[in-house]
């Protein structure tokens, strides 16, 4: 009886299985940090800057220590003089007249406070209601300084946040030939140049950040947190307070959301560590919504002015790009990575572009912290180069698709080093434009477009081909393989689930190798004790660590023949295996799995294994969007959504489709709605809470999405051929949306408003744009 005959094919890679788990879930048995209530648990409020930049004249805590219930109040200046260092940045970088400055990022403000929000101490009490008291009575005196929010009152010194940065200039870079690509410039038919802005917005994940510390029988410090990354926030806590990692572990349970917001650790992480580890009892903080806005790491917040040099036929000579990206109050390695490294790898996306000239600079404000959000830093690229192409078809009179097609770098020059240095080991753009504009109907949209008309609606056609980068330019994972003597496969990964369905992937991974009934597969995930990885962050899950986790269990089946073929005195070269269990060829004698694990000195036969793939992995797509917009009003709503997507090897079809969407949603989020915005004048947030702060909505999509998935370029970069899918729909969503809402406002007679229009797009700004 084959595997698909005995029904475990049904759950192996490439079947669209219901994700384990779900069940827990949907039951409401999940166990989310805030879930896990050790005994004795204390609580943990933060007080917080309400000024944009200040110095702190002094903390009086005499007051709230003398409170009900008050455990500890600790102060910036009291960890500062216990020891402790400035959260890690990313040294390496430059400005133009030496290395990079930022100001110390510190666990609890000390001196002074740079945004609103900043924690300047932290009250911890036996409920949660005594520690808000409390904190209520620490009393700050603060003098305050100017304060800058905005970049161009950064770049021109109206207020200065370090030493050393007197235009405020945390770092720079350059790439390209820039007198290559100004005599390229000069001898273009054709030069298109826009202003854009990438606009600051929130992750919003459902679960907020939530951290829970304790010190454990064994006299090590233990965290269960919700994070992206257990190991990265052990590390760091070692370079902050010098706790040696072994003394340190870190657990994750289920995670409502991470969306690159929950990757590193953050300074309320450290300080809760820090009291638990001081006063010897759990101490847990979860943040509330009001602190996500003003205190998380937020995305995007870039500025650009973008250039495309172009021949008579509409090739593409040279790109030339000046970004400035605003970090908030202090250079974090993240929040610089993102717009000086990660971006600028895929500006150039499928388009065989010869020549580019890049400068990046990543300048300080009195803003919170960016760092990476959904796509990090490539959604950005992507919607520059995007918007571009659109503008340049306008210019020249092409037609859009027609444009890219030119462009494109072909298949057979895979594979293709990008401008940038990068080598795309595959891809067939051309095919997947061609898929996608079918997908779409894209030859049907003048009939659609009449019907639109005479509704008295405007309707616009928007399109987006592109790739992203994944894997967090991290290529190694290690895992550990465990065959049980009751047959369960019990399996260790340090990748993480947030969600996203992982655990369910690499089940199905797992059966593939084992070909035995799902449920005999266990995944455990999220515990630095088990094994240390980088975590999940870059859509490196599935085709990094399912890589690490297929060559795993491949051994340590291997490992397991060998040791039956010693149970049955065979060679392991004259054993069948078939759905968990050995037999020598040609006779009825066997053993099972299980049986052969029991046999063994500890009753398990155990093996850990490392793989690193060859590079990152390069998925691209096609996205087509419809929209209608009432003149009346300029509301916009997405009436169509069609995309192709080029994801390589396909583990679960449910769960990519799941990411695809999802992402996608989120990306029409950036295009139409949602921005973090700040008062210039006072610096404060203004949509720092849900009353305030627009996140996508389902009536915003007054359609169902048509997607598709290619699999007909696998990734040579990975044994199993995957791309990651976490980031894609996110980053092909928010150029094909707005490239929509231009062409709506071209065919009404509104080139101008199409070339200049900015995220988001709401009704007002539409409207605004239909009036001039």
């Amino acid at each position: 009886m084959d595997a698909n005959t005995s029904g475990i094919g049904r759950f192996g890679s490439g079947q669209a299985v219901k994700r384990i788990e779900d069940e827990a879930l949907l039951k409401g048995l999940g166990q989310y940090t805030d879930d896990v209530v050790p005994d004795g648990q204390l609580r943990a409020v933060f007080v917080r800057s309400p000024y944009p930049h200040a110095r702190i004249v002094s903390v009086d805590t005499a007051g709230a220590k003398a409170m009900p219930g008050v455990a500890a109040v600790v102060t910036g200046a009291e960890l500062d003089a216990a020891g402790a260092k400035p959260l890690p940045g990313n040294p390496a970088f430059r400005r133009a007249d030496g290395p990079a400055v930022s100001p110390p990022r510190r666990v609890l403000a000390h001196e002074r406070v740079r945004y609103v929000g900043e924690a300047v101490a932290i009250v911890v009490a036996e409920t949660m209601q005594q520690a808000r008291d409390a904190a209520e009575a620490v009393l700050v005196d603060y003098e305050e300084l100017p304060h800058v929010t905005d970049l161009s009152g950064a770049l021109a010194g109206r207020a200065v946040l370090a030493e050393g940065a007197p235009d405020n200039i945390a770092a720079e870079m350059r790439y390209g030939d820039a007198k290559a690509a100004d005599a390229a410039f000069a001898q273009a038919t054709y030069c298109v140049a826009l202003d854009i802005v990438n606009q600051r917005v929130h992750a919003l994940p459902v679960e907020p950040r939530t951290v829970l510390a304790w010190v454990a029988e064994d006299g090590r410090l233990t965290i269960r947190m919700s994070t992206q990354m257990p190991s990265g926030v052990r590390n760091s806590l070692k370079d902050i307070f010098g706790w040696p990692t072994e003394q340190v572990r870190v657990t994750v349970g289920d995670v409502g959301g991470g969306f690159g917001m929950k990757t590193g650790i953050y300074p309320e992480d450290a300080a809760v560590a820090w009291c638990a580890r001081t006063l010897q009892r759990p101490v847990k903080w979860a943040a509330d919504r009001s602190e996500e806005f003003l205190s998380a790491a937020h995305g995007r917040d870039q500025r650009s002015h973008a250039e495309l040099a172009l021949d008579r036929d509409g090739r593409i000579l040279a790109m030339r790009l000046a970004t400035q990206a605003n970090l908030g109050a202090y250079g974090t390695g993240t929040g610089m990575v993102i717009p000086m490294v990660v971006g600028p790898w895929v500006q150039t996306s499928v388009y065989d572009i010869p020549l580019i000239d890049f400068h990046f600079q990543c300048v300080l404000t009195n803003r919170a912290c960016t760092g990476a959000y959904r796509g990090a830093g490539r959604p950005e690229a992507i919607f520059i180069i995007e918007r571009l192409m659109d503008e340049a078809a306008r210019q020249t009179g092409l037609d859009r698709a027609e444009l890219r097609r030119r462009n494109f770098v072909r298949a057979e020059q895979m594979p293709y080093k990008n401008a940038m240095g990068q080598v795309y080991d595959s891809g067939d753009f051309a095919r997947i434009q061609q898929q996608g504009l079918a997908l779409a109907d894209w030859t049907g949209f003048a009939a659609r477009y009449e019907d639109s008309k005479r509704r008295g609606k405007l309707r616009g056609l928007g399109l987006a081909t592109f790739l992203e980068w994944t894997s967090g330019n991290s290529f190694e994972e290690r895992v550990t393989v465990s065959v049980l003597a009751d047959g369960t496969i019990e399996v260790f990964s340090a990748v993480n689930q947030m969600g996203q369905g992982i655990a369910t992937s690499l089940a199905q991974l797992v059966v593939d190798v084992f070909k035995v009934p799902f449920e005999r597969i266990r995944v455990v995930l999220g515990d630095t004790d088990r094994g240390d990885g980088f975590g999940s962050a870059g859509s490196r899950s599935i085709y990094i660590g399912g890589s690490a986790l297929v060559e795993g269990a491949q051994k340590a089946l291997d490992r397991t023949r060998d040791l039956a073929a010693q149970a049955l005195e065979a060679a392991p070269q004259d054993l069948d295996y078939a759905e968990g269990r050995f037999t020598v060829r040609g006779t009825d004698v066997g053993i099972d799995l299980g049986a052969v694990a029991g046999r063994q000195p500890e009753g398990r036969i155990f093996l850990e294994s490392t793989t690193q793939v060859a590079g990152p992995s390069w998925p691209n797509a096609c996205h087509v969007t419809e929209v209608e917009i009432d003149p009346a009003t300029g509301e916009v709503q997405v009436v169509a959504y069609a995309s192709i997507n080029d994801v390589g090897r396909v583990v679960n079809p449910m769960i990519v489709r799941g990411q695809l969407d999802g992402g996608a949603v989120q990306g029409i989020g950036q295009a139409l709605c949602e921005e973090m915005v700040y008062d210039p004048e006072s610096g404060q947030l203004v949509t720092g809470s849900l009353m305030d702060y627009a996140a996508p909505r389902a009536d915003a999509v007054a359609c169902d999405f048509v997607t598709g998935m290619d699999e007909s370029q696998p990734s040579k970069s990975n044994p199993l051929g995957i791309k990651g899918v976490g980031e894609l729909g996110t980053i092909g969503a928010t150029p094909s949306v707005v490239n929509a809402v231009a062409d709506a406002l071209a065919r009404a007679g509104k080139p101008e408003a199409a070339r200049t229009i900015q995220m988001p797009l709401t009704a007002a700004k539409v409207w605004a744009a239909l009036q001039a």
